[in-house]
């Protein structure tokens, strides 16, 4: 082989520089993460001083969001702390992880100062000037990519129209790349469980039966993941597992079906495992999704007043729930908290209603379980630096909490409390959320190999024939 066929073999077999590209940050985005600009590996990022000035007027507000700028603009300090004007504007680099990976560099671009030019859009909204400053370092960095993260859909359309070639979602926190991959909690056989089952060893305990079946049934299995097959024949839940066998606790289809809490009955196999993860006291953690009408809401209330009014394993019953204004504040109406929050958790004092609409003095009998059982409404906002002992937590609607939001209120939870978080992800109420980046989405992912947790999406809705039509056919 000549010196020249060698020096082409190692040229070929080389391996690329990686691209580097020019992130630009959006105000969302960092109060979204605050410290999302470290997540870029050997990329820069461009932080515009209008993001800067929108974090400045949100860090005084009375407003959960308010933390998070807070958060945001003392890392920014601290990393540009030493820096000189000049290399504020032309870079300072990030602090890497490790001497393999090494790190981009942060800046501050003054988007004030750019000329306008005929493409440019309006300098009077913030987001305008924004997308201006991608498109200027689009236009003079042509051999590097130029990318605008954000989290507000209608940026992203707008500077693609502006003639932005790169904009992305922050998509750290991503688990799934479709909501169709969500764990359901669930696993349905085809046809009969059993005659899919060709070696089978099994252990009874009392009234409990445990069966031990080859893994490659259920590759992909997962703690309290429940198993139920289309001829109904079989319920069952997955305790554990190893390289060769999955441990099965058989639960039994009419087992699951006849049980009850504060006289409800599930009307389906879905609300049937629901309401046996919900009372199993080894659970701490119990996520209820699916469409309006599936009775999340309704099964959460009837369980939480058996377990503390019933049974006495919990002092008292928390219901909680992001507002509409994605937790913020909640002072402009008149009364206590618990008053402030009523507007916001009707859907739990309907479902009360609901439980004794059958009772002679419906009120009389609402006032005496909201006494017995101590139910306490609690706004997001005031969750934050509380720990939670011997309750029960319900929250509610949290299909628009963040996962940031999510982690503050279930790090608050103590010894001896248990949490029910419930949503539909498909009414996200947020600007900046997708049923893929929700809070929900995250929690149920992140908990699926938790051995206190349990997810049951409730397919089906039972409120009524109407309301099932209208999620199927609009």
């Amino acid at each position: 082989m000549t010196e020249e066929n060698m020096s082409n073999e190692k040229t070929t077999k080389t391996p690329a520089t990686p691209e580097k590209i020019i992130y630009i940050l959006d105000t969302n985005i960092l109060l979204h993460e605050p410290f999302a600009y470290l997540s870029f590996k050997e990329h820069d990022v461009v932080v515009p001083m209008t993001v800067l000035e929108e974090l400045d007027s949100i860090k005084d507000r009375r407003k959960d969001v308010s933390r998070d700028a807070r958060v945001a603009i003392r890392a920014l300090e601290d990393t540009l702390y030493d820096a000189t004007p000049e290399q504020v504007l032309s870079g300072v680099k990030l602090p890497q992880n490790d001497e393999q990976h090494p790190s981009g560099c942060l800046s501050i671009i003054n988007d004030y100062a750019l000329k306008k030019t005929a493409s440019s859009l309006s300098f009077n909204e913030n987001d305008n000037r924004i997308i201006n400053a991608a498109i200027y370092l689009q236009e003079h960095h042509l051999k590097k990519k130029v990318v605008l993260v954000t989290k507000d859909i209608n940026m992203r359309l707008k500077a693609k129209g502006a003639g932005l070639v790169h904009v992305e979602d922050y998509r750290s926190d991503q688990l799934i790349e479709d909501i169709k991959f969500l764990t359901k909690g669930y696993h349905l056989f085809e046809g009969d469980f059993w005659q899919q089952i060709k070696d089978c060893d099994s252990e009874s305990d009392g009234r409990y039966t445990t069966h031990f079946i080859d893994n490659t049934i259920i590759p992909f299995s997962y703690i309290n993941e429940y198993l139920i097959d289309e001829n109904e024949s079989f319920a069952g839940k997955v305790i554990g597992w190893n390289d060769e066998q999955v441990s099965i606790l058989d639960l039994g289809r009419e087992r699951l079906m006849g049980k009850t809490a504060w006289g409800i009955h599930p009307k389906n196999i879905y609300q049937g495992m629901a309401i046996d993860a919900l009372l199993d006291p080894t659970i701490d953690l119990v996520i209820l999704t699916g469409p309006a009408g599936c009775g999340k809401t309704l099964l959460a209330l009837a369980t939480a007043l058996e377990q503390v009014v019933e049974r006495g394993l919990y002092d008292k019953i928390i219901v909680t729930r992001s507002t509409p204004e994605i937790a913020e504040s909640i002072g402009f109406l008149p009364g206590t908290e618990e008053e402030k929050m009523a507007p916001w958790l009707a859907a739990i004092t309907d479902s009360l209603e609901v439980l004794h609409g059958q009772d002679e003095s419906m009120s009389g009998s609402l006032d005496y379980i909201m006494d017995k059982a101590n139910i306490q409404f609690k706004s997001v906002n005031f969750m934050r630096g509380r720990s939670i002992q011997n309750s029960l937590v319900l929250l509610d609607e949290c299909q628009n909490l963040t996962a940031s939001q999510l982690k503050t209120i279930i790090t608050r939870c103590g010894e001896g409390t248990k949490l029910v978080c419930s949503g539909n992800l498909a009414q996200i109420d947020s600007n900046y959320l997708t049923p893929v980046t929700s809070g929900l989405t995250y929690i149920v992912e992140r908990f699926k190999d938790f051995p206190g947790s349990a997810t049951i999406n409730l397919n089906g809705v039972v409120r009524s024939r109407l309301a099932s039509f209208a999620e199927q056919n609009l």
